[in-house]
């Protein structure tokens, strides 16, 4: 159809080697579900051969799934091909996705080969997937840094081969938009059998151009956007999958393409992310940022009270954002409680509802009014924390002050044995920092990126706690909301912890 863009998924992939952002065998399971209710045509799952917990990932979800297709990822090399292979044997729809460098750079100093063996390389690769998979996509690495004449040529054999889609990736964000499109306009028209292939763009944002260049690809004739949620991904990350189906949405006049989108999921699977790997959303982040659908200005408050089309282009229903006359607080019963989360798009079972009202009423006695932000960030928080609780907070208590040392005490549980320790400070979270090392006692363990945020604003504001710590060259991630700061600061820490400790448990 060429009215249509499909939209692949790259975020359990190319967004999971973000850093910090490494996701558990079933987090990765709890993506995939929402992508596909969301209505992703691909799911790149993983990179098999990279790890035995890749293949499992990668495995679980090509058996869990059933409408969607399943990408592995592969080197040319038929190691990576058969682990490909091994992971989509389950697979209602698999697809092996093969790659190798093109670019002179890539070829001469990664590489060290010439592009006649690139081009060999990359043909027989595809021929051996061929034989282990329906489906075959192939990537040119660095085909914004190639030579023109070399991709017709390398495209037009792998097709030949049995490659049934074409991903031409702007590897390191160094294109602008108008050679891009031009990339794909030329490669096309010098193919003569580029009708016989799907071309696919993967965008990375090291220039901030990731979304752009993206769109000016499938204005070049691509038909296939790579894109991950909140736009995760190596270095500066990957095109946001929120802003690419939003930008095709909303100027359909425009580019007159279509895509399979549920957008009202938009926003469910942007915060289901957020939460599972840590990373907040940033308060300006487009489409899905708490700001995209605020009004400070007296102009733009005045214009859209009037008319909500002068300065809003989409609506926040149309990501899932939905507003209502419902007021949230102590004294809301369960009822209300549970229609608002309906509307917000939330439907948990009897026991998930019951330890999401338990926290909604811990926060309720502390604020006076419990807005559409503090709801998400509660809910999510009591929902998918998945997070085996190694080590769980049992109790937190500080003293400080400009006129002495900041003390904390901190008793954390294990395996129902509760442990206790003490330490001093430069301020309150830095000496409950210091009294969690302590118990959980494992050398190297480095804070390296502490922040907080008010979920909505008051002096009664939920804050959200994110912080990423460093042990053997790893970075690791928690996040924790609470009304009380030093608290989130604490659960967030321990959060952190308890994901580092993950790959040591049995899975």
């Amino acid at each position: 159809m060429k009215n249509r863009v499909y939209i692949f998924d790259t975020t359990l992939r190319d967004g999971e080697q973000s850093p910090g952002a490494s996701m558990s065998v079933r987090e990765k399971l709890e993506i995939a579900l929402q992508l596909e209710r969301m209505g992703v045509d691909v799911i790149e799952a993983g990179f098999p051969v990279s790890s035995p917990a890749q293949m499992e990932g990668v495995s679980l979800v090509a058996s869990e799934l059933k409408h969607v297709t399943i990408a592995a990822f592969a080197r040319a090399v038929k190691t990576d091909l058969d682990a490909a292979a091994a992971s989509l044997a389950k697979a209602r729809h698999g697809r092996i996705h093969t790659f190798i460098a093109t670019s002179p750079i890539h070829m001469k100093h990664k590489l060290g080969k010439e592009p006649a063996q690139v081009l060999q390389m990359a043909v027989d690769a595809v021929k051996y997937a061929k034989g282990l998979a329906k489906e075959v996509e192939f990537s040119a690495e660095d085909a914004s840094r190639s030579d023109y004449g070399f991709l017709s040529e390398i495209v037009q054999a792998v097709i030949e081969a049995g490659a049934s889609i074409i991903n031409l990736p702007d590897t390191t964000g160094y294109a602008v938009p108008e050679e891009y499109q031009r990339l794909f306009s030329e490669v096309m028209a010098k193919t003569p059998n580029a009708d016989k292939a799907v071309f696919s763009v993967h965008c990375h944002n090291d220039l901030g151009m990731a979304v752009a260049n993206s769109l000016a690809g499938v204005m070049g004739g691509a038909r296939q956007v790579e894109v991950s949620v909140n736009g995760i991904g190596e270095r500066a990350g990957n095109a946001a999958l929120e802003e690419i189906v939003m930008a095709l949405s909303t100027r359909r006049d425009s580019f007159k393409l279509e895509t399979g989108i549920k957008t009202e999921e938009i926003f469910r699977t942007s915060k289901l992310l957020s939460t599972t790997i840590g990373f907040p959303i940033p308060a300006n982040k487009a489409i899905v940022g708490k700001n995209a659908f605020a009004h400070e200005s007296g102009i733009h408050q005045d214009g859209v009270l009037k008319e909500r089309s002068t300065y809003e282009i989409m609506t926040p229903e149309s990501i899932g954002r939905k507003s209502s006359d419902i007021v949230l607080g102590r004294h809301s019963g369960k009822h209300g409680f549970t229609k608002k989360l309906a509307e917000l798009g939330y439907e948990p079972d009897r026991e998930a509802l019951e330890k999401a009202w338990q926290r909604f009423t811990e926060v309720a006695d502390k604020k006076k009014e419990v807005f559409d932000d503090d709801l998400v960030a509660i809910v999510e928080d009591a929902l998918h924390a998945s997070v085996p609780e190694t080590w769980k907070l049992a109790y937190v208590n500080f003293t400080g002050g400009n006129t002495s040392i900041p003390t904390a005490t901190v008793v954390l549980e294990k395996n129902g044995e509760r442990f206790q320790e003490a330490a001093t400070g430069d301020g309150p979270v830095d000496a409950i920092y210091g009294a969690v090392n302590r118990i959980v006692n494992i050398p190297g363990v480095v804070l390296e990126q502490y922040s907080l945020s008010a979920v909505t604003g008051g002096m009664d504001a939920l804050g959200e706690a994110t912080v990423s710590i460093r042990w053997e060259n790893k970075l690791y991630s928690g996040r924790a909301a609470a009304t009380d700061v030093v608290l989130a600061s604490c659960r967030a820490y321990v959060n952190a912890i308890n994901r580092m400790l993950m790959p040591m448990r049995k899975a």
